[in-house]
């Protein structure tokens, strides 16, 4: 989808840092010299069009629940049927066939680690194969929005463990906020007023508990949520590495820091099925602009000697947030 100079200025520059004010389109307009009415309207036709999923919070993996990636190996006759149960499951928030004998990849977000559990063990049954359950331990870059300008991206402070974060006390009215900013920010005047209605809060209230949360970096990011593929970037490959251990922390924040990675993160191996621990995602218009920047990423960074595969997305089955209602119910 081609976007003209305004769209691309929304879905491009409010992926994060999105105004947390009584009348945030209002501020949108302000910068882009035009009405509230039209960015309204705009953000209504990019939703139609797919091209925004929603507008909200992208929180922290582990600070609200549990989460974790996983796969399943299906039989090609089997893939629909399998990846539609799947999909069933609302504690499922991205699905995805991908090319590997484990084709289908999915991200289970529960209260706890035990429901998770539970969810992985129906869907190994469903399924009929093993479950790689490859939960993130380490966050080198993840969900900080798609820059779609080229531009270099800002300086990673390689010191910042972000896979031990300091704890966070967190209260029933976050769950709350979480569960009722699900499907994202109305598409009205004064959203975050629409929130606090459904909440029983004032405004003022769900305002402060929002920077309260990005804050704190239980929000990583709050903003337009774009999806990849109705933007033209129709090759979408997880690149998995077999790094060893005592050079796994160098290598994350050397592909963290290029513009093509857009995530990456440490997971467990989980032999004999699963060999890889360092996972990174590069997105490309095509297959062969892919593999010609992992190509380079590789020769630039001293990677050859890293063992790695790009598996390829064929099919996307599900893609939304995390469900937080359940987590609401808990807390």
């Amino acid at each position: 989808m081609t976007l003209d100079a305004l769209d691309f200025q929304l879905v491009n520059d409010w992926q994060r840092d999105f105004p947390l004010v009584s009348r945030p389109y209002a501020e949108l307009a302000h910068r882009l010299g035009i009405s509230e009415a039209e960015v309204i309207s705009r953000l209504h036709q990019l939703a139609e069009d797919g091209t925004v999923s929603r507008i909200g919070a992208v929180f922290r993996p582990h600070t609200l629940g549990w989460s974790t990636l996983a796969a399943v190996s299906v039989a090609p006759a089997r893939i629909e049927s399998v990846a539609k149960s799947i999909s069933a499951y609302p504690e499922v928030n991205h699905n995805y066939e991908r090319e590997h004998d484990f084709n289908l990849w999915f991200v289970a977000t529960a209260p706890t680690a035990t429901r998770v559990e539970e969810v992985l063990g129906e869907i190994g049954d469903l399924a009929g194969s093993p479950v790689l359950d490859l939960p993130m331990q380490e966050d080198f870059h993840i969900d900080l929005g798609f820059d779609l300008t080229g531009a270099p991206r800002p300086h990673l402070d390689p010191t910042r463990r972000r896979d031990e974060p300091e704890e966070i006390s967190l209260e029933a009215a976050d769950y709350s906020l979480a569960a009722a900013l699900e499907g994202g920010l109305n598409l009205t005047p004064r959203p975050y007023a629409a929130l606090a209605t459904r909440l029983g809060w004032r405004e003022e209230a769900v305002l402060t508990r929002l920077a309260r949360l990005s804050d704190l970096g239980v929000i990583r990011r709050f903003g337009i949520v774009v999806r990849h593929r109705e933007l033209g970037y129709h090759a979408n490959a997880m690149v998995v590495w077999d790094v060893p251990d005592t050079e796994i922390t160098t290598v994350g924040h050397a592909l963290a820091a290029q513009r093509a990675v857009t995530l990456c993160y440490r997971r467990p191996r989980r032999p004999p099925h699963w060999r890889y621990n360092l996972f990174s995602m590069l997105h490309g218009q095509d297959r062969g602009a892919v593999l010609e920047e992992l190509a380079r990423l590789r020769g630039e960074l001293g990677l050859e000697h890293i063992a790695c595969e790009p598996l390829f997305s064929h099919r996307r089955f599900k893609q939304c947030g995390a469900r937080y209602s359940a987590l609401a119910k808990v807390a």
